[in-house]
């Protein structure tokens, strides 16, 4: 075999593993639970589900009303009324600080976690500072990728898993799709967040004029302090992007090479 097909192989293996245990193998598991919990059925969540869930939420960030036991006890976070938060890694973060946020209350602001199937964090008052200003709430936007994102994480899996098994010039191509994730990822984020700032309703308490709410970095909208920098899952899809690019590349040179 080509050493080149060897590479190919292994880049795009690495690739798949981390997508599966970053995003898909969590999403699966944890796949209907949230719509479960907001039915108040939580006596019907698996005990699987509420395990791989406590195993994925290990040191994450959890709502200051949350109850310190409650912590990666998905039960005791329903019992509480807790906030919870899908079970796949978070890709982007955005925190908010205002005056009427003291540290001492919130000592990391309003901070709020985007993951392909939900949002994780302070959801609740951020939605409340979002229709103080007349925006609306985060699950007005990307109701259409989070409906497919598992199925479509589940079809770019199979993509890899033909890539690793067949030589192909065509399947080749596959492996562009994961490359590219982070600049998705990228260009998705940022369409909902000008469609967000630019499509306010007067209903909010403090008007303010349409604008772009900050994409990467600090910012200032009224009276809030905003961040929004990338979190570990965002560094997950960058690492996918990067093994199969060079999967891509590996396979070309093989075909080239091998005259195919």
């Amino acid at each position: 075999m080509h050493p080149s097909i060897i590479k190919a192989r292994v880049f795009a293996t690495l690739s798949l593993l981390i997508l599966t245990f970053s995003f898909t193998f969590p999403m699966l598991a944890f796949n209907g639970v949230l719509s479960q919990i907001d039915k108040q059925e939580g006596n019907k969540i698996s005990s699987f589900s509420a395990k791989i869930w406590g195993i994925y939420n290990q040191g994450r960030y959890k709502s200051v009303s949350t109850p310190e036991e409650a912590h990666n006890n998905l039960s005791e976070m329903i019992t509480s009324s807790s906030e919870i938060g899908p079970a796949s890694l978070p890709i982007w973060a955005v925190s908010l600080e205002a005056p009427n946020y003291p540290k001492e209350a919130f000592p990391e602001g309003i901070p709020v976690y985007f993951h392909f199937d939900g949002y994780s964090g302070e959801v609740h008052e951020m939605n409340t500072i979002n229709h103080y200003v007349g925006m609306d709430p985060m699950w007005v936007g990307g109701i259409f990728e989070r409906e497919i994102g598992i199925y479509a994480l589940l079809l770019l899996s199979l993509g890899m898993i033909y890539f690793i098994a067949y030589n192909n010039k065509i399947l080749n191509y596959l492996m562009l799709v994961p490359a590219s994730l982070p600049i998705l990822f990228m260009a998705d984020y940022s369409y909902w967040l000008y469609w967000f700032g630019h499509n306010l309703h007067d209903w909010g308490a403090f008007n303010i004029k349409p604008f772009m709410p900050t994409v990467f970095g600090d910012g200032k909208i009224a009276q809030f302090i905003t961040h929004s920098y990338p979190s570990i899952g965002f560094y997950m899809i960058v690492a996918i992007g990067l093994f199969s690019l060079l999967a891509f590349f590996a396979k070309q040179k093989a075909f080239k090479e091998m005259q195919l």
